[in-house]
Order: structure tokens, then sequence, then C-alpha cells
């Protein structure tokens, strides 16, 4: 029979299992991170961008942070349609 106590000993010794890790805690600061570098990318794009358009930055430089920003896109794009893959994969699971 489970009583109360019972209840609350399973409950104490399956926490731990459940908890959120240092481990998992580090990876969302890795994921805020990123984030925060490629919304600096694009600041540094436009801020180029200007430069360019008003002679203060060379045509070279301004290619070269397109480029940069290019890539940089590129990487966001991939790793969101990979989230949305996984998603879409997860909600297709049976119950």
């Amino acid at each position: 029979m489970i009583t109360g106590l019972n209840a609350a000993n399973a409950y104490s010794a399956a926490r731990h299992a459940v908890a959120p890790d240092a481990q998992a805690s580090s990876t969302v600061t890795r994921i805020g991170q990123a984030a925060e570098d490629f919304a600096a990318q694009m600041a540094q794009v436009d801020q180029v961008s200007t430069g360019a358009m008003t002679g203060q930055v060379s045509t070279h430089q301004l290619v070269q942070t397109i480029a940069e920003a290019e890539m940089t896109m590129n990487t966001v794009v991939a790793i969101r349609d990979k989230v949305v893959e996984a998603y879409q994969e997860i909600l297709r699971m049976p119950v």
C-alpha cells in the first residue's frame, strides 16, 4: 500500500533524475551567446554598410563583411531547420 510517506520518499529519491544539471545550463548559455554573436555580426554589417555609403569604409572591407554575414546567416538557418525538423519528428511520435 502506498502511503504519503512512501510517495514522499520515492519523490525525493527520483528528484535528482529530473533536475537540470550543470551541463544543460551551460548549453543554454552557449546558445544564448551564439544568438548574441549573431546579432553583433548583423549590427557590424549595418555599420560597415553605412560606412561604405559615406565613403569611410573600403569596398573590400564591405564585401568581406557581407561574405562573413552570409556564412553566419547560412549557419543560423541550417540550425533553425534542424531544430524545426527535430520538433516535427517529436510531434509525429506516437503517444
